[in-house]
């Protein structure tokens, strides 16, 4: 049934086997800016690659400040830290995520409360947050808390779904009504502008990965957004232990973390920078043949990038008629050579989650019964 657009991905990569889902792409100077990071023996958390990568981050982004961390699940979670989100504060968040938006809530001891996406962006919906806010929040003296369960509603953390922005200036007036701070999690979003500017940038911090399977990769890897550089300050004190510094004492004014990036993980950070652009427009032209092939498939849709956005395509996504036709295609691709992947399973549907409050999460179902994941790697 499917065996035309086996036979288009195989084509498109050229591939007379396996294609796979998404490869990392070494096309620069990895291998020269490893060999200089081993040969000058900084290895670890400092180095020139580290203060490097850092600044262009910062420069590609917009940011005042970029701090890089071990991963992204790290860097959202000094991101909660940071905007002083505590033990018992509810986070409000999507269902629809993969798991490490959740993971990093819990890692400071706060409650997810998941909230419906967007049809068009596939990320938390502005329109779903003020409707459960109206009904279920009241603000206090500035502080905005859940009538239910009298806890305090922190922050709101909107992922980027396979690149794609939500509507950010929507979410950023909702946020400053309710006095709650927006943490993006950008996670798959590095290239990706909303209203031209890039996503992460919007909320008081953002972050973003580099995990091997990421537009750009520094094998493990993550990095926080910040406009305020005092609050960088701090994120790069807490995510090195907290040590002051000094010639050869060793003290340490609070709790800290070991979330630093290495620097041999910042060398192929910088080489991969330097391809981001030739990376971003071949994964665009990717998934221009993509809709272009698709708009001939009956009963499936290809996803697009959202009105104002510039998505980076990291994922590219078709959307099936219903579980049936989800749950065949999958099977027909994977047996026949193309990894494709369904969407991951609901946050509120893990074991652990399973109690945290939502709305009716609609549009939500209605992606999970559908969504599809399709080869999105940089083609040669």
């Amino acid at each position: 049934m499917y065996n035309h657009i086996t036979k288009f991905i195989h084509q498109l990569y050229k591939a007379e086997d396996q294609v796979f889902l998404h490869n990392p792409y070494f096309g620069g100077n990895e291998k020269k800016y490893l060999n200089e990071c081993i040969d000058s023996t900084f290895v670890s958390s400092v180095g020139k690659f580290v203060n490097d990568f850092e600044e262009i981050i910062a420069e590609y982004t917009g940011a005042t400040k970029a701090v890089v961390c071990v991963n992204g699940t790290s860097a959202l979670h000094m991101a909660l830290k940071l905007v002083g989100v505590e033990r018992n504060d509810e986070v409000l968040t999507q269902a629809l995520t993969f798991i490490a938006t959740c993971n990093a809530i819990s890692y400071v001891g706060a409650h997810s409360v998941f909230i419906d996406v967007d049809r068009d962006t596939m990320g938390l919906s502005p329109k779903a947050v003020e409707k459960w806010l109206v009904e279920n929040a009241e603000t206090k003296n500035g502080v905005c808390y859940n009538k239910t369960t009298g806890r305090r509603i922190k922050a709101c953390v909107p992922m980027h779904t396979f690149g794609h922005p939500v509507h950010l200036d929507e979410l950023v007036m909702i946020c400053e009504t309710y006095n709650i701070e927006l943490v993006e999690d950008a996670a798959e979003s590095l290239g990706s502008f909303y209203k031209g500017k890039h996503t992460g940038t919007f909320g008081k911090v953002g972050a973003i990965s580099f995990n091997g399977n990421k537009t750009i990769t520094t094998g493990g890897g993550g990095v926080l957004l910040f406009n305020d550089e005092k609050l960088a300050m701090q994120a790069k004190h807490l995510t090195t232990q907290a040590k002051v510094n000094h010639k050869w004492e060793f003290i340490h004014d609070e709790i800290g973390y070991n979330y630093r990036m290495p620097n041999v993980n910042a060398a192929i950070g910088c080489a991969q920078m330097e391809n981001l652009e030739l990376i971003l427009a071949n994964k665009r032209e990717t998934a221009e043949q993509y809709k272009l092939f698709f708009e001939e498939q009956a009963d499936i849709e290809f996803f697009v990038e959202p009105k104002d956005c510039k998505s980076n395509y990291w994922l590219n996504v078709v959307i099936l008629k219903d579980k049936t036709a989800q749950q065949e295609f999958l099977q027909f691709t994977n047996n026949h050579g193309v990894m494709t992947r369904p969407v991951w399973c609901l946050m509120n549907k893990l074991q652990m989650f399973k109690d945290c409050q939502t709305d009716d999460l609609k549009n939500t179902i209605w992606f999970e019964d559908r969504v599809v994941n399709i080869p999105s790697s940089v083609r040669i």
